[in-house]
């Protein structure tokens, strides 16, 4: 059977009368560029989901279609063509809504806070962009970090002769902005909200420096999630932030957890 004679099954109709909110493809890896404030640009890999909203009438969609969008950009994405791809995605799958989501790790170079030994820590970034009203729509654009930190507890401090238990945690931070925003700015923002940030590469002396400033600057769970907040209240190109903090509990078989959600004071306003 000649291409031209091949049914097309995902444009048969569908009788259930139920649209599907988000359809496509997902844990598709590829190479991207990203803007880096001190190297002007890092490559990195980003695991990709692609999916657009489906009317009730389609039977499904054209699964190879999303796939073509994001080759269409070449062989390394860059971050300037999330909206392309938006654009395309809704003209070539006739849809009003369109996502993409690009996870990655970025690597930024960290001196010991002493010895001034240079290491390699990595975050967690994601890029979640939406158009709504279909390819001439407005797109909207949260970018996320994932920050790990050292918290010690106010607590255990307070009533211990000596000593206090203290943890590593994950602070899960999401913003809006009316212009970009530098991942190295978002990622320095929750470390100066935490007991101490964290390091890749530590000698003695940076190691005592390290665990004294976290014992001298206690913060519970909640007092994280609270200066992440107020930092971005105090930031005008912030418009909406979401930060979860998530301590992983050296006394306890449980994590601590804590979350703030909220349009900026400005915007609240407005």
């Amino acid at each position: 059977m000649s291409a031209a004679h091949l049914s097309d099954t995902q444009n048969l109709p569908d009788d259930r009368q139920i649209p599907i909110d988000r359809v496509g493809v997902k844990d598709l890896r590829y190479p991207i560029r990203v803007r880096d404030k001190n190297h002007t640009e890092q490559a990195t890999i980003a695991t990709v989901q692609l999916t657009v909203d489906l009317p009730h009438h389609f039977k499904g969609t054209h699964m190879s279609r999303f796939v073509e969008a994001l080759n269409s950009h070449g062989p390394a994405l860059h971050v300037r063509n999330i909206r392309d791809i938006l654009v395309q995605l809704s003209e070539r799958l006739e849809s009003d809504q369109a996502h993409v989501d690009f996870e990655f790790p970025y690597f930024i170079e960290k001196p010991a806070p002493v010895t001034r030994a240079v290491g390699l820590l990595d975050y967690t970034v994601r890029f979640s962009a939406t158009l709504t009203g279909g390819p001439k729509g407005k797109a909207d654009f949260i970018v996320t970090v994932v920050v790990p930190v050292t918290t010690l507890c106010p607590c255990s401090k307070a009533i211990s002769e000596s000593g206090a238990h203290n943890q590593r945690g994950h602070v899960t931070y999401s913003v809006r902005c009316t212009k970009p925003m530098w991942i190295e700015e978002m990622i320095r923002l929750v470390e100066d909200s935490a007991s101490s940030e964290l390091y890749s590469l530590l000698k003695r002396p940076d190691e005592k420096f390290v665990t004294e400033r976290a014992y001298e600057n206690p913060v519970f769970v909640e007092d994280l999630v609270r200066n992440v907040a107020a930092r971005s209240e105090q930031d005008p190109n912030i418009l909406w932030y979401r930060v979860e903090a998530e301590n992983f509990e050296s006394i306890h078989n449980h994590n601590a957890y804590a979350l703030v959600e909220r349009k900026s004071a400005r915007d609240r306003e407005g």
